[in-house]
């Protein structure tokens, strides 16, 4: 499950480029982590398939670099066209997992999450798909090392032979005091939000207790339109799915009503898992100095203690602090007492309501051609730093309000314009006046970047007219 916002993460994570899709805690990101964590399967007695994913129509592109990044293909990409949360992506997944008349053990995970011990993590896996394979709906639930109030419980009754647990309750976020009890009583753990079940099962669980997003989810599957390996479900009809999680859904249902027959059990795991939920618990998983100080990038900590610093483009230096976050990328800084972290999100909301892009943008904008990082802007103008992909080209398009500049850094353009195609090389360039109908591509296996110089009486990115586009997109 991979379409989550990750507002808790800003500056880092924006909208649409969220934190599963970026590396918090090691060479891999999140998503990738995920993926990678599922191959340990590989090396035992089940078959596993290829990852079935369900994300956002945006991020499509992302998902496929990322994914082609450790050498894997998916077997399906499911594009919600809205967010409507847990249940209906888990739903979507069920639903294409069962289109070939074959009924699947599902391993369920966010694409958002971290473990450090992988080996623990398949042991555990391996516990909850054989207890699976016999109908229940399995949970992984993880042992709390800490009072913590930012998680549901799951409360827990004896393990059976196989190793799993019964689950007598599911148990809302706790204060302080109840986490306290929690940790001291035993037998309750951490909601992880993994969960293991046939395919089938699940379809018929979601039916029982929600039979309004069942019908729906399925309604927008069968209208879905395929392209390749993305699979868009209608949107009218995705739109009109009620928005759920899976736990209020079917999971805290089960044990309410046992006489339904869907049985919930927990396999415990204990492998040094994180949610990663802001950016206090980033500070956790990171390595730390004699003063508890952890930091990324070009920073200088000096007399501070229990600090995080996360440097992304320049050299960020901090004297005297005491339990304070610092994240700093090229278009925002983030100064927050540590243990209101979670609080971060009232700042996104706050950017999305005076409408500014820092909420969902980042300075440097992904494509699927490649990317352009907006270097320099004001009254009539703007410069672009632009990085094509090798055989990569983007749209034939013209706009009506700017003309542009294009000087080719490294790489070799291929640049169109009007009835005109031209070669361009390091340290040549050329003039899109405007109106023109133009395309710049890269024929090369390098790079290529330019530098695009824009000027004119409007700069905004709605000003394209696309006439033909490798990627789907329109106007």
């Amino acid at each position: 499950m991979a379409g989550g916002s990750g507002t808790r993460l800003w500056p880092l994570s924006r909208a649409l480029y969220p934190k599963q899709f970026l590396a918090l805690n090691g060479p891999q990101t999140l998503f990738q982590q995920a993926h990678l964590r599922l191959k340990g399967l590989d090396a035992t007695d089940i078959a596993v398939a290829a990852p079935c994913i369900v994300g956002n129509e945006e991020h499509r592109f992302l998902v496929l670099d990322q994914l082609r990044e450790v050498k894997a293909d998916p077997s399906s990409l499911l594009l919600e066209p809205v967010g409507r949360n847990t249940a209906p992506a888990v739903a979507l997944a069920a639903l294409q997992a069962t289109a070939g008349g074959q009924d699947p053990i599902l391993v369920v995970t966010p694409a958002d999450q971290t473990v450090v011990d992988v080996d623990a993590y398949t042991a555990a896996l391996q516990t909850a798909i054989r207890a699976a394979a016999g109908g229940d709906i399995v949970i992984l639930g993880i042992t709390p090392d800490r009072p913590e109030t930012g998680f549901g419980y799951i409360h827990a009754g004896d393990a059976a032979a196989d190793g799993a647990h019964t689950v007598q309750a599911f148990v809302e976020k706790p204060d302080r005091k109840t986490a306290e009890d929690y940790l001291a009583k035993g037998g309750y753990y951490w909601n992880s939000g993994m969960f293991v079940m046939r395919a089938s099962r699940w379809l018929a669980a979601l039916s029982h207790f929600r039979p309004d997003i069942a019908q729906a989810t399925e309604a927008a599957f069968k209208a879905s339109a395929t392209d390749n390996v993305f699979v868009r479900p209608d949107k009218a009809a995705f739109s009109a799915v009620p928005s759920e999680s899976v736990d209020y859904a079917v999971m805290e249902q089960c044990p309410r009503q046992p006489q339904a027959g869907f049985k919930v059990r927990m396999v415990p795991l204990d492998a040094g898992w994180s949610d990663l939920g802001a950016w206090d618990a980033v500070w956790q998983v990171s390595p730390q100095d004699g003063a508890g100080n952890a930091s990324e990038g070009d920073a200088l900590i000096h007399d501070s203690r229990n600090t995080l610093v996360h440097a992304t483009s320049r050299l960020v230096a901090t004297v005297g602090l005491d339990n304070v976050v610092v994240v700093e990328t090229p278009d925002a800084v983030l100064v927050a007492d540590r243990s209101r972290s979670q609080e971060v999100k009232s700042i996104v909301t706050a950017l999305s309501q005076k409408d500014r892009p820092e909420g969902s943008l980042h300075r440097r904008v992904h494509r699927p051609w490649g990317w352009y990082d907006s270097i320099d802007h004001g009254p009539r103008f703007q410069v672009k730093r632009i990085m094509v992909k090798p055989k990569a080209k983007l749209s034939l398009q013209m706009h009506h309000h700017r003309a542009e500049h294009w000087i080719v850094v490294s790489g070799t353009a291929e640049v169109t314009c009007g009835d005109k195609v031209i070669m361009l090389g390091e340290n040549q360039s050329t003039y899109i006046p405007l109106g023109s109908t133009h395309r710049l591509a890269n024929p090369g296996t390098i790079p290529l970047e330019i530098i695009e110089v824009q000027s004119g009486s409007y700069l905004g990115e709605d000003d394209i007219v696309r006439f033909e586009d490798n990627y789907g997109r329109s106007s």
